[in-house]
């Protein structure tokens, strides 16, 4: 095996000519760079140059080994340079993925900031539900998934929370972010709409309309709300988009439990109430592989905590009561 520290001063030897010229370029002492030369012949059991009163020759294996060398030390500062640019977030890639709500809503924000601040790095982002975007993180299939979940109960970085399936996965790393409040959401004309409080067990015999099991964990946080409550609820209707359970809600098909995210962009014959006590809230966090996250994805969590602390700031006028 060649030792390529050996290698850069044979070739620059070659290049100026003798052992001082080298010594002088390298900011070594000349005997220094004797040595490495002639380790460097011991390694490869041959003469590598001639050494003569006026300088420093070449023999032909020496000049095959600069050759040879000179075009491997290139393509060594060039790898090099592109880990470097990694590192700096000068290039790369992020694969990034994220639940449907947030794509519509926080998503958005998230991405023009990170690419303001790392426009060199490739972003591709995917809307998935977790019962997608886990296992495509696992495969391999993304870098960073923004995810929303809560039953089971597992420590992640920074915070306790609840996220299904994922207890005993030692291949998934969560970072929580912020826990996002739940609202009651029922027509205009819905006869609860201007009560001054709200409870949800005062909707025990109402119908309500749900994410579907299985796809979204938030079809267990209504149950697990529900439950706490007192009551089974009597499911009407199942969708994964927030923007048809409030069609259905503002046809008085039934009511629905709505995070944050969806609140903000309701439509004008939706109520949006709080709820006393308040349900349970959605946690949303960020999953990595275990072991490692590349810059980009060190840096997207940092943008991603940056916006959601900005997104807490504006949640108060979403709270809406009889009054507002």
């Amino acid at each position: 095996m060649v030792d390529v520290r050996r290698l850069r001063v044979l070739c620059e030897v070659a290049r100026r000519g003798s052992f001082s010229a080298a010594a002088a370029s390298l900011g070594y002492t000349q005997p220094a760079i004797s040595r490495q030369v002639a380790l460097l012949e011991a390694e490869l059991g041959t003469l590598l140059v001639q050494r003569l009163p006026q300088g420093v020759v070449l023999t032909d294996a020496g000049r095959v080994l600069v050759g040879r060398g000179e075009a491997i030390l290139a393509q060594l500062a060039a790898l090099e340079g592109e880990v470097g640019a990694l590192a700096g977030l000068e290039g790369g890639r992020l694969r990034f993925a994220a639940f449907s709500s947030a794509c519509a809503t926080l998503v958005p924000l998230v991405i023009s900031r990170f690419r303001e601040r790392h426009p060199a790095v490739e972003l591709s982002v995917t809307t998935a539900d977790p019962a997608d975007s886990i296992p495509g993180l696992r495969a391999g299939d993304f870098d960073l998934v923004l995810t929303n979940d809560n039953p089971s109960g597992i420590r992640s970085e920074g915070a306790t929370v609840d996220i299904a399936g994922l207890a005993q996965d030692s291949s998934v790393d969560l970072v929580a972010l912020f826990d996002e409040p739940m609202y009651l959401a029922l027509a205009r004309d819905h006869s609860r709409a201007d009560a001054d409080v709200l409870s949800l067990s005062q909707f025990a015999d109402e119908r309500w309309l749900s994410a579907v099991p299985g796809a979204c964990p938030d079809a267990r946080l209504l149950m697990r709300a529900c439950h706490e409550a007192g009551f089974e609820p009597r499911i009407a209707f199942e969708s994964n988009e927030y923007s048809v359970i409030l069609g259905f809600v503002a046809a008085g098909v039934g009511v629905a439990l709505i995070p944050d995210m969806a609140a903000r962009n309701v439509r004008d014959d939706v109520v949006v109430r709080t709820l006393t006590p308040a349900p349970p809230p959605r946690s949303i966090l960020a999953a990595f592989p275990v072991g490692y996250r590349s810059p980009a994805a060190q840096a997207m969590l940092a943008v991603l905590r940056e916006v959601g602390e900005e997104w807490l700031a504006d949640r108060a006028p979403l709270a809406v009561s009889a009054e507002g």
